[in-house]
């Protein structure tokens, strides 16, 4: 008889996430896969070759699978990606580290053939190229580049604005300066979920009256929206230059270039909340579906 396979959850329970990891810890029990849940990094310590988490070893698990969005620490970090190099995870730390950084992930996109807004980056002490881009450009967006639900995006209009933007910016010790491109479009986003390499679902969502940002945490709502060839295939290609399991694919439409721009791809996008499931998001029991396709298959012993 093979061994019984083990693997350690770490899920946001907010918004429903609680609801959503019992179908998956009851889905994964079908397949006489063991879900150990709650394994928060946070409390975890490690002695000797074994990282301890609330008395179970994770270094002797199957399999950990990390999908909180607000809660990842510095420390969290450190030890999920000591734990990546020991066992498996979803997401693999290489791709969810690259994709928490906005500057490396449309870097790497761009060098892969993958349209996005245009950006620059430079040092802290160069405001010689940010003035020369914001006369270039007329308006960009300051972000910073791990920064997640639209907190810190700030849009400069102009070099006035950008000259009392530097002193605040400086006080924070930043290290460099990310901008992009303001782009024209229809405040009115693409969020596309792939999992292993398959689409499961989209939304849109819209900004909120005169604001320009559509993340739900800055005011933005969702809406009901069909995802077309075009931007499913964009976000599949996007998923696997970043190299994530699963992935959250933002995309924006380009009125002036008359094209489509990936925006950010995500390394935990959320599922449908139940108001959300309300309004007719269905593609929750999908994508559990595949997050436990995928983890059936990482743990799967090749004979």
């Amino acid at each position: 008889m093979s061994k019984k396979r083990r693997v350690g959850i770490w899920m946001y329970q907010n918004g429903g996430g609680d609801k959503i990891e019992k179908k998956i810890v009851k889905k994964l029990k079908e397949r006489n896969i063991e879900a150990i849940t709650g394994l928060n990094l946070r409390d975890a310590y490690v002695k000797g070759e074994h990282i301890k988490c609330n008395g179970v070893n994770m270094d002797e698990l199957d399999l950990f699978f990390s999908y909180n969005a607000g809660e990842q620490t510095q420390y969290q970090m450190y030890l999920y990606k000591a734990l990546n190099n020991i066992i498996p995870c979803i997401n693999n730390f290489d791709s969810f580290e690259l994709t928490e950084d906005k500057f490396q992930t449309n870097y790497l996109l761009r060098n892969s053939g993958i349209k996005t807004p245009d950006f620059r980056l430079c040092h802290r002490d160069d405001s010689k190229h940010l003035k020369k881009f914001i006369k270039k450009w007329r308006q960009m967006v300051y972000k910073p580049t791990d920064g997640w639900g639209g907190v810190g995006l700030t849009k400069i209009d102009n070099e006035a604005t950008l000259d009392t933007l530097l002193p605040f910016l400086n006080q924070m010790d930043l290290r460099f300066f990310y901008v992009e491109k303001f782009i024209d479009y229809d405040k009115t986003d693409f969020r596309i979920d792939i999992v292993d390499g398959e689409f499961v679902g989209c939304y849109g969502r819209k900004a909120n009256g005169s604001d320009w940002r559509t993340n739900v945490t800055s005011g933005g709502s969702v809406f009901l929206r069909e995802a077309n060839e075009e931007v499913v295939d964009l976000a599949k290609r996007a998923a696997k230059i970043t190299g994530l399991e699963i992935a959250g694919v933002d995309i924006i439409y380009d009125k002036k270039k008359k094209e489509y721009l990936v925006l950010e791809v995500n390394g935990i996008p959320a599922f449908a909340t139940p108001e959300q499931e309300k309004m007719g998001l269905d593609f929750n029991n999908k994508k559990i579906d595949k997050i436990v396709d995928l983890i059936d298959k990482k743990t799967t012993v090749k004979k």
